[in-house]
Formats: structure tokens, sequence, C-alpha cells
């Protein structure tokens, strides 16, 4: 499907912040997934020797601790880390030293510290509770993506840039339908653009645990970087700590990315694993950028996809020869500006139902991202400057390619700010920006 994106990107740091801001100033929904916490330790989905063990560590690395402390480090409930407390105590591996208001100061026994030692053998992990792979499944699967798109809804997602509606038309069932989207077209025509927008769509937060426990070996999943915390004040009941409440998950990846990024990494300093990319995107978008520019070869990274892709699953090794499955509930976008036959066969191409044009703008399209984009700079123009411009770049390139006019507006204002003038583009400012511009 052809269409054309003509992206509209401020000048201004600020003012880009700004209009994200005015966007997502709406109310997301509590998530429809709301994991309860456990009480009591037969209650608690992962064994019961792993979080022993991982609070014995936990009051190792602060040498004292309190029930409170340790409620805090591991994200368990209070009632929770009493009992635990109590079952540490009850095995002398806790001396309590001290009262602390209600609440007991301890630390390590001989024998709890001789524990420590010899479970910090395989494991030195303190960090929150995980946890089991089989809650985190059900909780994946029970918050796919429900989108309700209409064309007017992806206008307003899209109001800081300019893309007409044959675009929007294409996006809107690409992500009811969840399927993986191919963005391709030249570079410079808005695909990245479009693609960091499609989150905005989703109207619902999601939960993501901290960890997941998997045959007694912990995953980090929670991401501060992928997974942006959500507080909600009035929601009507607790929720497990060991999750955390969050937008859904949107992840880039560009010439970085190579085939070990999508399988579990071992941190040997600790012994934990880190998520690969498509674990932390679960129920989110993940965004595969400048796609064919990887270090891997396209071949290697599609042939990975083509089983989760088709059976909405994939496939994890802990490293000790045995493999387990874990959702793949995430809309995969491909965004490149080479040609989709040059990077994947039919097979593949196949299980990419959509599959978007970007094409150039129009001189109408060109024209008003430059008006926009030196409005939100706060730069004024002379008349007919965007006639003008336009006749500059069609000097130096077959079409108006939407990215021309913001990279311009931002080297004008570089010249602007250099030479402490007033915020106002002339037609000399425009030549001398092209001529800096283009080969």
């Amino acid at each position: 499907m052809t269409n054309t994106a003509v992206i509209e990107d401020v000048g201004a740091a600020a003012a880009s912040g700004a209009a994200e801001r005015r966007l997502h100033a709406r109310t997301l929904a509590p998530p429809v997934y709301l994991p309860e916490p456990p009480r009591r330790l037969d209650e608690i989905d992962i064994p019961e020797n792993l979080l022993l063990d991982l609070a014995v560590r936990h009051v190792s690395a602060r040498g004292v601790a309190t029930i409170q402390v340790l409620s805090q480090l591991m994200k368990l409930p209070l009632e929770l880390t009493e009992a635990l407390f109590r079952r540490l105590t009850e095995q002398q591996y806790l001396e309590v030293r001290r009262m602390s208001g209600d609440d007991y100061v301890f630390s390590l026994s001989p024998s709890g510290r001789k524990l420590a030692m010899e479970r910090a053998l395989s494991s030195r992990y303190t960090g929150p509770a995980p946890v089991s792979l089989k809650a985190w499944t059900a909780a994946v699967r029970a918050q796919v993506a429900r989108v309700d798109v209409t064309r007017e809804k992806l206008r307003h997602a899209f109001s800081d840039i300019v893309v007409d509606d044959k675009l929007l038309d294409a996006l809107g069932p690409a992500l009811i339908s969840q399927n993986a989207i191919f963005l391709y077209g030249a570079s410079g025509t808005g695909k990245t653009t479009i693609a960091e927008r499609l989150m905005r769509v989703f109207e619902d937060a999601v939960v993501v645990p901290w960890a997941v426990e998997v045959d007694g070996q912990i995953i980090m999943v929670a991401d501060p970087a992928v997974h942006q915390r959500i507080e909600f004040e009035d929601l009507d009941r607790d929720v497990d700590p060991r999750w955390l409440i969050c937008r859904r998950p949107f992840l880039a990846v560009g010439g970085e990315l190579v085939t070990s990024m999508l399988d579990l990494y071992k941190d040997e300093s600790n012994g934990s694993f880190s998520a690969p990319l498509q674990m932390k995107a679960n129920n989110g978008i993940l965004l595969i950028d400048d796609f064919g520019r990887q270090m891997s070869s396209p071949r290697d990274l599609l042939n990975r996809w083509i089983v989760p892709l088709d059976r909405r699953v994939d496939f994890l090794s802990l490293g000790s020869g045995g493999k387990f499955d874990i959702p793949f509930e995430l809309q995969i976008v491909f965004s490149t500006n080479l040609s989709p036959h040059e990077l994947a066969d039919e097979a593949f191409l196949r299980r990419i139902p959509n599959k978007i044009l970007l094409e150039a703008a129009t001189p109408d399209q060109f024209d008003e991202i430059f008006r926009l984009t030196a409005a939100a700079a706060g730069m004024a123009y002379e008349a007919g400057s965007e006639q003008w411009l336009r006749e500059l770049c069609l000097r130096h390139s077959p079409d108006l390619r939407p990215c021309f006019p913001r990279d311009i507006c931002n080297a004008i204002r570089a010249i602007i700010l250099y030479e402490h003038r007033k915020p106002a583009i002339t037609r000399t400012d425009l030549e001398r920006a092209v001529e800096g511009y283009f080969v």
C-alpha cells in the first residue's frame, strides 16, 4: 500500500516535549489484569526456598534490616514478609538485635552467614522477588491489546505531524490486526516518526513483573528505559507489589541489533538473566529501525521471527539444554529504506501482511511542514520562503522529503544563535543552510 506521510518535527526540544505532554494529558485506563498480593507463604507462586534464599542475600548485603525494609527490597506485602521473617528466625538464620518501634532490627546469625556464602556460589541476585512463568504468561495473555481505532482517533494521535488520510487508513487496520507492520520508503520520509507515535492509540496501562522465575533461575523483565511507571490512586484493590503498573511498552532498536539480543543474557556478576527484547516488549510495540543495516544479516534476523509471528509464542533457553516457551503478544514494526524484496523472500513477507510505503511530500504538504516547524521553533520568515525552500531542495534532491524543512530550520536556528540575531528566517539563511545540508 502506498501512502504519503509528511513529518513536522519542531526545531526546539522544549516545544517537542510540550506537544508530547499535551497529547498524553488524557488519563489511561487501569490494567485489565491486576494480580492480587499473596498474604501467606503457601499462597506465593514461586518456590519457598528461593524466597528464603533471596531474603538471606538481602540481609547479608545490608548487614542489618527490618521487616519494613525487607518488604520494600523484595517487593513483597508486609504480611508475607513478616511470615518470611518468622520462618527464617525459627530456622535460626536471623538474630534479632533490637526493636525499632513496632518493627524488628535483625541481622544474619552465624548459620545464616554460612547459608548466604553457600548459596552465593549459585546466585548473588538481590532484587525484587520474581513471579512465576505461569503467572507472567497469564498476565500477558490477559493484556493482549484490544485497539479501538478510528480515523479521528488517529488524527488526534498524529496531530503534531502532517499526515494524509491514506496513511491513517492503512495504519488503523494494521493496528487493529496486531500483525507485523513493514514501513518502507526513502530516507527522510518519516518512517521512524510514524512508528514512534503508534503507541498513542493505546488507552490502557498494563502490569509488568520486576522479574520472572523459571526452573529456579531469575529473569529480570522490568526495564526503566522501556516500562514507564504510572501511579493510580483510585484502584479498588491492592496489587501484588512484585508487579509494576506502566504504559504499554515501546522498544526501539536499530543498527545495533544482533541476534544475541533476542536471547536471554546471563549476568555473570549475580547469576540472574536479562530478558530479551521481545520479552520486554510484550503487550506493546517493538520497532526494528533501519532494518537491513544491522551487523547480523536480515535473513538471520527474519528467520528468528518466523515461528513467533506465526504462533504467537517464542522459545528461550537458560543454557542448561532445556527450552521453555514465552508469549509473543507484541506488534513488530520493521522500518527500512531498502526494498522489502532485497531483505526477505516471499515466504517471510507473507507473514507481514501490513506493508506500507511512505513517499515524498507534495508541494503543499512540504510548505505546511515548513510553516509548522518554523512556528514551533518560534521563528518568523519572509514571504515566499516556502516556495524558495522547495526550489533550493529540488536543485539537490529528486523529490521533497519531509525531513528537509525540519533539518534546515534546525540548521538556521543554530546559525541565528551563533550570530545572536532575532529568530527570523531569511532567504539568505535558507540558501546558506541548504548549501551546508546537501552533499
